[in-house]
């Protein structure tokens, strides 16, 4: 078991992503199911990522949040609201350009005033799979990363082509 946990929850469409401790790559793959099923949902309207209580987040999370936004933009969505009231979370954030993609915001209020009172969150359980797969996912989200802008290209760029060229020996 990993120090972090994502907890989903959904309340009138609006989806709510809480991260909690250190949020790793081993949750990956449930996330990004989750994620497909998230924007499959028909009353699905926005989302809302709670990392009031989360102290780390790797960058393969990073990328699958950003996937979250660079997809829902696709169809029109608004982009989604980061709820962040720790410093170097927030830090990160802004560092990675993610104040281009969400509305950043410092408080639980603003989980208040979208009136989410989210019943029953549903813990995203370690899914145990093959490398490949979890190798497939890593590169997608640096990807997306990188695609954000020229900083993130140059910080993510040798570790995506040491990863891709691992995967095709």
């Amino acid at each position: 078991m990993s120090s972090g946990e994502i907890k989903v929850a959904e309340h009138n469409g609006v989806y709510v992503i809480k991260m909690e401790g250190d949020v790793r790559l081993t949750l990956c793959l449930s996330f990004d199911e989750f994620i497909e099923h998230m924007f499959d949902a028909p009353d699905f309207c926005s989302v809302v990522f709670d990392l009031s209580d989360a102290l780390a987040i790797d960058s393969t999370t990073l990328g699958l949040m950003a996937k979250i936004s660079i997809k829902g933009r696709a169809l029109r969505y608004d982009d989604p609201t980061v709820v962040s009231n720790n410093p170097s979370i927030t830090r990160l954030l802004s560092s990675m350009g993610f104040e281009d993609i969400f509305n950043i915001v410092d408080s639980t209020q603003a989980l208040r005033q979208l009136a989410c009172k989210p019943d029953n969150p549903v813990v995203l359980d370690e899914k145990v799979c093959d490398e490949q797969s979890v190798q497939a996912r890593v590169i997608e989200a640096h990807k997306l990363l990188m695609a954000m802008n020229a900083a993130n290209h140059d910080t993510f760029r040798e570790l995506v082509d040491t990863l891709e060229n691992s995967a095709h020996h």
